[in-house]
């Protein structure tokens, strides 16, 4: 039975394999690999070689975090970053304001108290009073400045809850779509108003005596 054995290859001529007669295209390619191609994550564990043996001491353990440490800037560039974040922020930027200060209805807050003076703004000033009456060695100095920095701080609270209701009254008149909390822009204005006008951040665009 003949279709049961081994096939041969048939020939052309008598004498050679029809491979060779074929020519050059039939026969086996020379730069064939002969081998099946590697995973991926055998030739990539093959690249990067064995794993380091970990630290035995701290030491060692400290000295190698730090030559993997990513690179950061250099102290200069790290002032510099700095010194312009500082900037933008003062001049009123968006993108670097702090969430408190951010929107069109805290800017306008800002421009209300910006736009008059204000007695709260002594407040740093008298803390200096404040300090100055418990150094004072004379009695009747001390309770002398004493009852002044009790009168002014009474009428800087007084003040700043007639300005945080003031404020809050104009700024939802202003931005009637705006869900505006009486208490947080009451107490925003009155720590805004407490400040030195040329300490405060952002700083203030509108004069005093104007009209926002």
């Amino acid at each position: 039975m003949r279709f049961l054995r081994r096939s041969t290859p048939a020939t052309v001529g008598g004498d050679k394999p029809a491979a060779e007669a074929q020519g050059p295209a039939a026969t086996a390619r020379p730069d064939a690999k002969g081998r099946p191609t590697p995973k991926r994550r055998d030739a990539q564990g093959k690249r990067r070689g064995p794993a380091p043996p970990p630290p035995r001491t701290q030491r060692e353990a400290a000295r190698y975090a730090k030559a993997n440490r990513p690179e950061r800037p250099n102290r200069d560039q790290r002032r510099r970053d700095a010194a312009e974040r500082r900037e933008r922020m003062a001049a009123g930027d968006e993108r670097y304001l702090l969430p408190r200060d951010r929107g069109p209805v805290r800017a306008y807050v800002r421009d209300v108290v910006d736009s008059r003076p204000h007695l709260m703004g002594m407040f740093m000033p008298l803390a200096l009073v404040v300090l100055l009456s418990l150094v004072v060695p004379i009695p009747s100095i001390q309770q002398y400045l004493s009852l002044f920095s009790l009168v002014v701080l009474t009428a800087m609270i007084v003040e700043g809850v007639f300005l945080g209701v003031q404020v809050t009254r104009r700024a939802r008149a202003k931005f009637p779509t705006e869900a505006i909390n009486g208490l947080g822009t009451g107490w925003y204005a009155f720590t805004r108003a407490s400040q030195l006008r040329r300490l405060r951040i952002p700083k203030p665009k509108v004069a005093r005596g104007a009209n926002p």
